[in-house]
């Protein structure tokens, strides 16, 4: 599987103050509260994308932009929602790749489409996965996680955030990769799966590292691969996949903003622009690197040409894999 490579920003700007909204549709927006709708449960990457550019957005737009989470249906539920939504600028989607560009492969019918019902407007962050177990799992390395695996086949399981989500793609890639068997558990999101990690009412969560990176560091769960190139500053002491001797086992999940179609060009224009400076920020980038994620910048049609990008790579994957809706 390529491996697609962070993009983060050299500069920072200033955060622009309302008074530069004078022309045209931008001149008049947003004279209200704003909704960013995440389609997963409080906790996770996508989450943490979504409240990473809301206090920063807040003070740029001069108007309150507030979180609204949405989960269940594998994403779909938050995805409809945003569809359907006036495209007027004031509710938009935080998405998460696995949902966007994995759900249409998966769904016959999900309810929306990811390139004639959304506006693209910005690219946020991306992340790799980490391999994370639960203490009660008799293994430490990625090898002995294998070899119990195939030893005990049926016995272990592995959460996702969701149905069709890259959490769940991961999971039935590396059953393959390995030759394990090991049941899948869905969940509406990545914060009750994690939660029930912890517990020990599941074995293995492969996720983005800002859900499980401070329980790791913590020693609470154990962090045993990442499917990147490179290890992750914020776990220093995690291997790659490569390193552990699962070599083509790389793969990452990113996060950017939508609104419904038909929203005015100019309104898009300024959303990107500000969310832009945001994560372009220092702050912005030092929370996203002690997640373990990178922040990267698209235009409104950079970030429409990846999604299509995407859409079809992930189609792929999927098709390849043969991985279906439970």
């Amino acid at each position: 599987m390529q491996r697609r490579t962070f993009i983060t920003t050299l500069s920072a700007s200033a955060i622009a103050s309302p008074s530069v909204f004078a022309q045209g549709t931008a001149g008049k927006y947003p004279q209200r509260p704003i909704t960013l709708v995440v389609p997963t449960a409080p906790g996770g990457t996508t989450d943490f994308t979504a409240r990473l550019i809301v206090e920063p957005l807040t003070r740029a737009l001069g108007q309150p932009v507030v979180v609204d989470n949405k989960p269940g249906a594998s994403g779909n539920i938050g995805n409809q929602l945003v569809a359907r939504a006036k495209p007027d600028g004031y509710t938009l989607l935080v998405a998460y790749s696995g949902y966007q560009v994995g759900n249409p492969h998966l769904f016959k019918q999900a309810g929306w489409d990811p390139l004639k019902d959304f506006a693209p407007v910005a690219m946020m962050t991306r992340a790799p996965q980490v391999i994370a177990l639960s203490p009660k799992v008799p293994a430490n390395t990625l090898a002995e996680l294998i070899s119990y695996a195939k030893a005990h086949p049926g016995k272990l399981n592995f959460a996702s955030s969701g149905n069709g989500s890259i959490q769940h793609i991961a999971g039935e890639l590396f059953k393959q990769l390995t030759g394990t068997f090991i049941t899948h558990i869905p969940y509406r999101g990545s914060g009750p799966a994690v939660q029930d990690l912890l517990g020990g009412q599941v074995d293995m969560f492969i996720t983005t590292p800002a859900g499980v990176v401070s329980q790791i560091q913590a020693g609470k769960l154990k962090g045993i691969a990442v499917t990147s190139k490179q290890r992750l500053s914020s776990l220093p002491n995690v291997p790659t996949a490569a390193e552990s001797g699962l070599k083509g086992y790389e793969l990452d999940s990113w996060f950017a903003l939508y609104a419904p179609a038909g929203t005015p060009a100019d309104v898009v224009a300024l959303l990107n622009t500000e969310v832009n400076k945001i994560i372009a920020s220092p702050d912005a980038r030092k929370k996203a690197e002690e997640s373990g994620t990178g922040v990267e910048q698209m235009t409104p049609q950079q970030l429409g040409e990846f999604t299509k990008t995407e859409l079809d790579y992930w189609g792929r994957v999927i098709k390849t894999a043969r991985i279906a809706v439970e």
